[in-house]
């Protein structure tokens, strides 16, 4: 059996200091490596203990990570993994193999995005004109594929992500919001179509993935064994499935469990579904 997994890397993975969801005394926290350095400061983090599961992991399957992140933003990210592998970027719009991105995959993708979804330059207009000002911090293009906005979620009121989401969808355009960072993607860049794309590459014969964003549900629904953390945009919805495996944890240890039911999944040593 060849065995891919494909992880989600923010709040799934890999988390901000604002993620760690730590509690307890400080000295029963777990020991923490940096995944990531932005700027010259420690940005995100794993558990010591999640780092040296992940290289044994990617010891007897293909670990493959996919994230909404830039493939600049991605290529900060230090993970115990071969050099040479897949990865997936920009929410699926970029296939990166031994680091170096397929440029088929992305321009049929373009093709595909003009014909189901409104202008990148319509979608933006959207974004800004449905957040409230105090709410916007920042807003940014990612490699001309998609927009995302860096919120202050304070001045976010409740109805505004499901008002703006409603709106893009009948642009064919999707909505998600992961910790500070709002997203609008078109409808063809999808992580499960990518991750199907390495699988079918590699030959998988079994798939799993993790994810905590409604930008992970169809590569999660689309998997052999999904694993979501009991945090995020799909807990928070509730979300779940026959083949679901949910954390007992959140933040940082979250991570670590989600990595111990992956490599369950890939020995196929049974797990009760949560």
């Amino acid at each position: 059996m060849t065995a891919l997994v494909g992880f989600d890397l923010d709040r799934t993975l890999v988390y901000s200091a604002a993620a760690l969801l730590l509690d307890g005394p400080d000295e029963t926290a777990p020991a923490l490596v940096v995944t990531e350095v932005y700027r010259h400061a420690p940005l995100s983090f794993m558990t010591r203990a999640a780092d040296t599961a992940l290289a044994a992991l990617a010891e007897r399957a293909a670990v493959v990570p996919v994230t909404t992140r830039t493939v600049a933003q991605y290529r900060r990210i230090r993970l115990p993994l071969p050099a040479a592998g897949w990865a997936v970027t920009t929410n699926g719009a970029v296939l990166l193999h031994d680091g170096r991105p397929d440029d088929d995959w992305t321009a049929a993708l373009r093709d595909e995005i003009d014909a189901t979804s409104a202008p990148l330059e319509t979608a933006e207009a959207l974004v800004l004109a449905g957040l409230p000002a105090a709410a916007l911090l920042r807003n940014h293009r990612a490699e001309d594929l998609f927009v995302y906005a860096v919120l202050e979620r304070t001045e976010l009121p409740d109805h505004a992500v499901s008002d703006l989401a409603a709106t893009l969808a009948e642009q064919g355009w999707t909505v998600s919001v992961q910790g500070r960072k709002l997203y609008a993607v078109p409808v063809a860049i999808r992580k499960e179509r990518a991750l199907a794309a390495v699988a079918e590459r590699l030959g998988a014969t079994r798939v799993v993935a993790a994810g905590d964003s409604l930008l992970d549900r169809d590569m999660l629904a689309a998997a052999d064994v999904a694993i979501r953390p009991a945090h995020g945009e799909l807990h928070a919805a509730g979300w779940t499935a026959p083949h679901l495996l949910v954390t007992r944890s959140s933040g940082v240890l979250a991570g670590e469990e989600i990595i111990g039911l992956a490599a369950r999944a890939v020995a196929d040593v049974p797990v009760p579904a949560s």
